[in-house]
């Protein structure tokens, strides 16, 4: 299909329009045209506003694309580091020792004249280093005595350590790499079992790499309630959802998350029946950032903060497919705000500023009204609502939800994106890629509560196999939660 010239369609519509008020103001049209001919003028608007967003393509950068790809939000709390995560501290596991050893390249005869240097002291050194991996294999036995008393003639067996329940187990090393493998990495349990036979020449079985699994889920759900008391707290949290493949079916990940704590739940369900069910929103009295989904804003007794990216880029597409001079007015005020609040030690506007924000905010929509085609009105005994473009939805939602949009201005703990929510669900879209859709839900949920506390420790600085032996020690609970 040969492309289409939207300005010169734009042109010649105005050219008609203005051809026909010359003949209305001349009188040479009868009242009967004039009605028939701007019933048609508004018919023909909306069919080219709707056909423009139709033959204009969606891209990276007037549609919705993964967070991993959009800039750093500067506005957001942390914005000050250098945008690559917490850096993790110098903690190692318990299960790694350095062996580190130094060797003296000695000096006999100089290269020159061959003279004997053995006696003469060394001026300085130079160091060149290798670090290099051995894998060692810790293979520990007891061997608990057995002794027949000579009195009684009864056999009596010695006791076992309390962690080697069987006649064979693995040690905490061996667990905190395979749980490691499976979450943080995100490998699957085949290749789990091919890497830990390489490492230590034993396969582990899916049934028990599965209860390590499980087992670390058990112990990290004290750590969830806590976590969760902690959210609640919280002047404003991310939220956000997608969708999982558990069993061949669909389910959703619902993420929370704010300052070091992010938390993962699963759901069959994507709207409210799942968030009552999850009950952090409900009971929840601050701000709430999100991309302007209904089910989020029928909790009216939350304030709301509109993630800024997801604006931005449907203004994008509304100015490609239309040129509108309202929504390219707003992506710059929008985008001038930003820049100004992130350059802000406050993070946020005066009380002045705030309130000029407001009013060019409303000048822009109330303008841009006049730029948007009328709606017909709705038909006697039609059903349902009046059909309306993209750029109709969102100058209506940007005019409704005015304060959520420019929250980010207003008060310094509102971010204007929810790309915090947006990155905490991405690795679980990896981990789907990766390793397939889960068996059964309840491992789906380990990996939601597992793949939340690893995230809050490498908040914190902790590498994912230290803060897994960290759990199954239970040095996260020293002191309540931390």
């Amino acid at each position: 299909m040969p492309s289409v010239n939207k300005k010169s369609i734009r042109e010649e519509f105005d050219l008609l329009k203005e051809k026909f008020k010359d003949l209305s103001d001349k009188d040479k049209v009868t009242p009967e045209v004039d009605t028939l001919f701007h019933a048609m003028i508004m018919l023909f608007e909306l069919l080219i506003a709707v056909f423009m967003e139709k033959k204009t393509r969606k891209n990276s950068r007037n549609s919705s694309i993964p967070s991993s790809q959009t800039g750093k939000d500067k506005t957001a709390a942390g914005a000050e580091t250098n945008g690559k995560g917490k850096e993790q501290n110098d903690v190692l596991s318990e299960n790694t020792r350095t062996v580190e050893t130094t060797q003296t390249a000695e000096v006999n005869d100089c290269e020159c004249c061959g003279e004997n240097l053995e006696n003469i002291q060394a001026t300085g050194h130079e160091r060149r280093t290798k670090i290099d991996i051995i894998f060692e294999k810790v293979v520990g036995h007891v061997d608990a005595e057995i002794k027949v008393c000579p009195r009684c003639n009864m056999q009596t067996k010695g006791h076992f350590p309390e962690n080697m329940s069987g006649p064979l187990q693995y040690g905490a090393g061996i667990k905190g790499y395979v749980v490691n493998l499976l979450v943080a990495q995100m490998v699957s349990l085949k290749r789990a079992q091919k890497m830990i036979q390489t490492l230590v020449g034993q396969v582990l079985s899916e049934a028990t790499i599965l209860k390590y699994v499980m087992q670390l889920h058990l112990i990290l759900e004290p750590w969830e309630e806590s976590s969760i008391e902690r959210l609640l707290q919280m002047p404003a949290i991310h939220v956000d959802e997608t969708s999982l493949r558990v069993d061949r079916k669909n389910h959703w990940i619902h993420v929370a998350s704010a300052g070091d704590i992010t938390l993962k739940f699963l759901h069959v369900k994507r709207g409210t029946e799942a968030i009552e069910d999850i009950g952090i929103i409900p009971r929840y009295g601050g701000v709430i950032i999100h991309d302007c989904w209904q089910s989020y804003l029928s909790y009216e007794h939350c304030s709301h903060g509109l993630c800024g990216s997801h604006l931005l880029r449907e203004l994008t597409f509304i100015v490609d497919s239309n040129g509108y001079a309202w929504a390219a007015n707003i992506k710059r005020m929008l985008q001038e705000n930003c820049a100004i609040v992130a350059e802000r030690p406050s993070k946020k506007l005066t009380e002045k500023e705030y309130k000029n924000l407001q009013k060019r905010y409303r000048n822009i929509l109330t303008r841009g009204e006049k730029e948007l085609p009328s709606i017909p009105p709705k038909q006697n005994g039609k059903r349902g609502k009046v059909a309306k473009s993209d750029a109709h939805n969102l100058w209506e939602r940007l005019k409704k939800h005015e304060i959520a949009v420019l929250l980010f201005a207003k008060e310094s703990h509102v971010s204007f994106t929810n790309n915090r929510a947006e990155r905490d669900l991405r690795m679980s879209k990896v981990k789907q890629k990766v390793s397939g859709c889960f068996r059964t839900k309840r491992y789906a949920e380990a990996y939601c509560r597992i793949s939340s506390y690893l995230q809050t420790m490498a908040n914190k600085g902790y590498n994912p196999l230290v803060a897994i032996q960290m759990a199954f020690s239970g040095q996260i609970y020293a002191d309540r939660g931390e």
